[in-house]
C-alpha cells in the first residue's frame, strides 16, 4: 500500500459545518462539523474513490498518477481560546 497526497479545498459552509473538495480526486465530497472531522471524513471518501477505481480497472485520475512527492507547504487547524 501506498500514500498520495492529495489537496483538498476546505469552505467553511453558511450553516455551520465545512465542505471539502478536491480538483485533483474529482467525486471527492465531504462534509463535517470541524475542520479535523471534515479532512478525516475527505481521506476515508479519497481512499474509497481510489479503491473504487482499481476495482473497477478505471484510470486514476490523471493528476494523482503524475503528482510529485514534494511538500512544500503545511496547514493545520489549531483551536484557540480567545
Amino acid at each position: 500500500m501506498t500514500e498520495e497526497l492529495i489537496s483538498i479545498r476546505i469552505e467553511e459552509l453558511e450553516e455551520g459545518g465545512y465542505l471539502a473538495t478536491s480538483d485533483e480526486l474529482p467525486g471527492l465530497v465531504a462534509q463535517g462539523r470541524t475542520i479535523a472531522e471534515t479532512m478525516e471524513i475527505a481521506r476515508d471518501v479519497a481512499r474509497k474513490l481510489i479503491e473504487s477505481y482499481v476495482e473497477h480497472g478505471d484510470p486514476i485520475p490523471f493528476k494523482l498518477r503524475h503528482k510529485k512527492k514534494l511538500i512544500s507547504e503545511l496547514k493545520i487547524p489549531v483551536g484557540m481560546a480567545v
